[in-house]
């Protein structure tokens, strides 16, 4: 075992406190600077916590992400906060994920404080044109280095396959990635893999199955509502923003009427065009909501579950990839989550890739990211900066 990768608990303080600055500033980064949903954000820490950093191994970090699918919350944080145990314990575990979420949470409590006096989302559509096309190179890097790792042999290249095509009749993601899973054990045990599973692996089907449980709430948020409510939501909640939008639309809009529908898009719109977590619109919403006071409300509302899980869950993760049935529905459940980060590439080179420009950015950034290992946050940047001036110059007067 290498010097930087010894149990942090094994290290004197002075370098368990270079550790945990070493995770609040990488993760501060990725936290400014990554756009484009929880695929997006998976391929960027690979890239710095794999790839830059040897941090984590290739198989540690893709088991990450297979038990970080099967937990409610929002993805690509919990993968955050998984690195920061793995790398500092419960300590590394705050400060990873809260780094990662401080700098979208700022970001969409200043849009929403304009957005409160104006009624409108900023005009930022423009650096979103630019960054889309070098996010989908971005990812395309990720999913050639991490398949190579997780589409091992034949029963994970099908299950990859197969969650593909599924995910496009739109069958729910944690019911493929439980099938994706259990199809890998049953393959690969023949017939064995049913002892000593005990139902587990059922638990997320059904959470997301079962009704949500209600909160009395009236016509009136207060910040302890809003914070109720969104511990509520983060809970439960499997899927991406989508599955958020229709969650809200319902509760928010339809039942309690403190939102209006336009609101709540426009809320969703802001957690899409801001680097972070998408889960952000929870600060969003709960400034609209009940103010100060309810942004700071939702967001830890919204990211406190996934907090506790990665705690209860991660002592585990180890455990499981020692037993050969769990390894095998690890290898299932990594070949199912590299499946659905294939699809969701594919959905957003459709909007991303609208023009010659987008098609030219989408080229050169694959270059960069395959052939010269250009760093993705300034990429990211890049990208942004020629978006915003392609606006100016097309809205400039002739």
């Amino acid at each position: 075992m290498t010097e930087a990768n010894r149990a942090f608990s094994a290290l004197p303080p002075r370098e368990q406190w270079q550790r945990l600055q070493q995770l609040a500033v990488v993760f501060f980064r990725l936290g400014c600077f990554a756009f484009g949903g929880p695929a997006a954000h998976i391929a960027m820490m690979d890239h710095e916590i794999v790839q830059s950093r040897q941090w984590l191994s290739q198989e540690t970090f893709l088991d990450l992400i297979g038990v970080t699918n099967l937990i409610p919350g929002p993805n690509s944080t919990e993968l955050a906060i998984h690195i920061g145990y793995e790398r500092g314990g419960w300590r590394g575990l705050m400060v990873a994920g809260s780094c990662f979420i401080l700098p979208a949470m700022v970001i969409v409590w200043l849009l929403a404080i304009a957005y409160g006096q104006y009624q409108q989302v900023p005009q930022v559509e423009g650096m979103l044109y630019g960054v889309k096309p070098v996010i989908v190179a971005i990812i395309a890097q990720a999913l050639w280095k991490l398949g190579r790792k997780a589409l091992k042999d034949r029963p994970t290249i099908l299950a990859a396959i197969a969650v593909m095509g599924f995910s496009w009749l739109n069958v729910p993601e944690i019911l493929l990635l439980v099938l994706a899973g259990l199809g890998v054990l049953l393959w690969k045990t023949r017939g064995n893999a049913g002892r000593g599973l005990q139902g587990f692996w059922l638990v997320p089907m059904l959470a997301q199955m079962a009704p949500t449980p209600t909160i009395s709430l009236t016509n009136i948020a207060s910040g302890g509502q809003v914070f109720l409510y969104f511990l509520k939501i983060g809970s439960v909640l499997y899927g991406s923003g989508y599955v958020l939008l229709a969650f809200l639309q319902n509760d928010l809009v339809e039942r309690l009427g403190w939102l209006t529908s336009q609101q709540l898009l426009d809320a969703i719109a802001i957690g899409q065009i801001t680097p972070g977590p998408v889960f952000t619109t929870a600060t969003f919403i709960g400034y609209l909501l009940a103010g100060n006071i309810g942004a700071i409300a939702g967001t830890i509302g919204i990211f406190l579950p996934a907090f506790v899980l990665v705690l209860v869950v991660n002592p585990w993760v180890s455990v499981l990839r020692n037993s050969p049935r769990f390894s095998a529905l690890l290898d299932g459940l990594n070949a199912a989550s590299l499946g659905l980060m294939a699809v969701v590439t594919l959905v957003i080179t459709g909007s991303a890739v609208v023009d010659a420009l987008t098609l030219g950015l989408l080229i050169a950034s694959a270059i960069a990211v395959f052939r010269f290992k250009v760093n993705s946050a300034w990429l990211v940047m890049a990208g942004g900066g020629i978006g915003w001036l392609s606006q100016v110059i097309a809205t400039k007067p002739l």
